[in-house]
């Protein structure tokens, strides 16, 4: 069994859709970055390959690349499976925190873990997420920006 941990996070910005998990959320911001800036698949893409030692999505998907301007996150997320299949791992369990004092996501969350779930071909049990405010504290209780972070098992 190998661990893995991931981390990530992204400003909020005027004129983009917040997705979250895959998700669209309602919002009046959304999260700044050269693809669909999906913090929560980035973060647990992060611990999927850190737990492979098959390094960082900055590696794999870089910024300066236009293939992925605007590029769905669960799509890089796809691809990171394969990539993993292809070295014989699989994934026992991810658990995912996402920390954001707006919006609410309890009522989004079901599906986040669905297509998580989809994407990582496993079950849905076998797949968490949650989320947390920081109480007004730091750049996310300023709703400055959402971070999240990702930890996983991999069974070889």
């Amino acid at each position: 069994m190998r661990i893995g941990h991931g981390f990530d996070v992204h400003r909020l910005t005027e004129g983009r859709k917040l997705i979250l998990g895959g998700v669209e959320i309602p919002f009046e911001r959304g999260l700044d970055g050269h693809s669909d800036a999906d913090v929560l698949v980035h973060a647990l893409m992060d611990a999927l390959l850190g737990a492979a030692a098959q390094r960082d999505i900055g590696v794999l998907f870089p910024d300066t690349d236009p293939r992925y301007k605007g590029i769905s996150s669960m799509l890089l997320l796809e691809e990171v499976m394969r990539i993993l299949r292809e070295k014989g791992f699989r994934v026992g369990n991810v658990d995912v925190t996402v920390l954001a004092q707006r919006p609410k996501l309890k009522a989004f969350i079901p599906q986040m873990c669905k297509n998580l779930a989809q994407a990582m071909n496993v079950s849905a049990d076998r797949v968490n997420v949650k989320a947390t405010t920081e109480e007004g504290l730091g750049f996310t209780g300023s709703g400055e920006g959402i971070a999240c972070h990702a930890v996983c098992l991999l069974e070889e």
